[in-house]
């Protein structure tokens, strides 16, 4: 990053990235359980009776899939939850100084987090961690929850950035305008 306008930048084009990615593949995912769930339930169980075998792991993986998406989303729209209770009584330097704080443990705890997912997820098929009906090796999951992390933690990163620069952190708004 050579100039002052290059962070900024980077975080829209962050912003652009998360938004597009959870309008298409979260939508796509909630359209796949929200059909799969009607056909297997409404067609196949009750008027068929023959309901479809493995449909619960199929629905199982996309909510993994779903909460993949939406970890580092969350983390940009703010939706993570915060306790500031003690804030308005703290000077704004202190207050400052305790958000970044708390910030790289959590950067530290998350690129943990992702570290050990990715090696769960190089270990999943040696040790046979599958699904139940299906055997669908949970492998896949694990480096997509893997991948969510740490883009959670570089998020972090971004809010440490903003703090040292601004004194607070920008959200992401989603206010129904598609970018």
């Amino acid at each position: 990053m050579s100039g002052e306008g290059d962070a900024p930048t980077l975080i829209k084009w962050i912003d652009r990235a998360l938004t597009w990615l959870s309008l298409i593949l979260g939508g796509i995912t909630l359209a796949f359980m929200t059909g799969y769930s009607v056909w297997n339930v409404l067609v196949m169980r009750k008027a068929l009776n023959s309901p479809i075998q493995g449909a619960e792991d199929l629905l199982v993986l996309t909510l993994v899939v779903i909460v993949a998406v939406s970890i580092p989303l969350g983390a940009r729209t703010g939706a993570h939850i915060e306790i500031e209770v003690l804030e308005s009584k703290m000077s704004a330097t202190f207050a400052k100084w305790s958000m970044i704080f708390v910030k790289i443990l959590g950067v530290a705890l998350l690129l943990t987090m992702a570290w050990r997912l990715w090696h769960a997820g190089t270990s999943a098929v040696r040790f046979g961690e599958t699904t139940q009906q299906l055997l669908i090796s949970f492998g896949p999951f694990y480096y997509a929850l893997a991948v969510s992390v740490a883009l959670y933690a570089g998020i972090l990163i971004l809010d440490i950035w903003q703090l040292l620069r601004n004194r607070k952190v920008s959200p992401l708004t989603i206010d129904g305008d598609v970018m």
